[in-house]
């Protein structure tokens, strides 16, 4: 089964003082385009994060967010550095009373700003029983996120389908025109040889005229050629994932041989049922582009 390059995935895991939430967006790219933000505490892993992400994911313009949510508990909710705090708040009345600068009329979230006031807590080492807890919702996340692709990809593939079956309809009802442009360029021939010219006329010659048009405006190359790339187009779906180049290479050559056909056609049926071919033909390669 096909998968798509966009997918969504979230989880949170639960520690005593805090929740890690882990969340991964993915567009499609043509190769891995992977952008992290990490909780300070968590960047030493930021490489082993990375290599996860992209052995999974394989392709696609990925984002991936972890940050932690403190719990309201007296323990986690008064991250504050208090020496720090205490440190700031001597050094502005001594710089005030020097200067003659007013001191501050809100000192609680003027002092809050300050650097590291809040970073007391993030500053710690990272245990590594915890890592395994978080590790473990990246997993999750990573889950979720290939489930997504996996829905996306099945309904891409339903979609894919339906607009080959299109196609090779439209292919099949190019025939009975075939055989009526033989007949018209004929009359053409004849109309021009005897009203136009007005000549008479070797019918050897007119024979030889027409053997020559007919191979010339010949589309059974194309038609088999084309009817090829629609049964590869299918069995390429069914090959399993990570095959979006490939269908994109293969709807160019489809591309290729509904333009020869168009070329060819001289006959205002075919070439309508040519235009149709290109639409159908168009949506798959917007589509395409999503298929990693």
């Amino acid at each position: 089964m096909i998968q798509s390059m966009t997918g969504y995935g979230k989880s949170v895991a639960e520690l005593p003082d805090k929740k890690i939430n882990v969340e991964i967006k993915s567009l499609n790219s043509k190769a891995m385009d992977l952008s992290t933000r990490i909780a300070p505490v968590y960047r030493e892993k930021e490489m082993e994060i990375r290599n996860e992400l992209a052995r999974v994911l394989e392709r696609g313009k990925v984002d991936f967010t972890l940050w932690i949510e403190k719990k309201d508990s007296e323990q986690s909710a008064t991250p504050i550095n208090q020496e720090l705090v205490s440190a700031y708040y001597k050094r502005i009345k001594e710089i005030s009373a020097v200067t003659g600068i007013p001191e501050p009329a809100d000192w609680f979230s003027t002092l809050l700003r300050l650097p590291d006031v809040m970073t007391k807590n993030e500053m710690q080492e990272l245990d590594e029983e915890e890592w395994k807890v978080v590790h473990a919702a990246i997993g999750e996340a990573l889950a979720h996120l290939v489930d997504f692709r996996k829905q996306e990809g099945a309904a891409l593939e339903k979609k894919f389908r339906e607009k080959i079956a299109n196609i090779a309809r439209l292919l099949a009802e190019v025939e009975p025109y075939e055989k009526e442009r033989v007949a018209k360029i004929k009359d053409r021939i004849v109309e021009a040889l005897e009203k136009t010219i007005s000549v008479d006329y070797d019918n050897n010659r007119l024979e030889q005229e027409l053997i020559y048009y007919i191979e010339k405006l010949d589309v059974n190359e194309e038609k088999q050629r084309l009817s090829n790339h629609l049964q590869y187009f299918i069995a390429t779906l069914e090959n399993g994932s990570g095959q979006g180049k490939k269908l994109g290479f293969i709807a160019q050559e489809m591309g290729r041989e509904i333009n020869t056909l168009g070329s060819k056609s001289n006959h205002a049926e075919m070439q309508r049922i040519v235009v149709q071919m290109k639409d159908e033909l168009e949506q798959i390669k917007e589509q395409v582009l999503n298929v990693m």
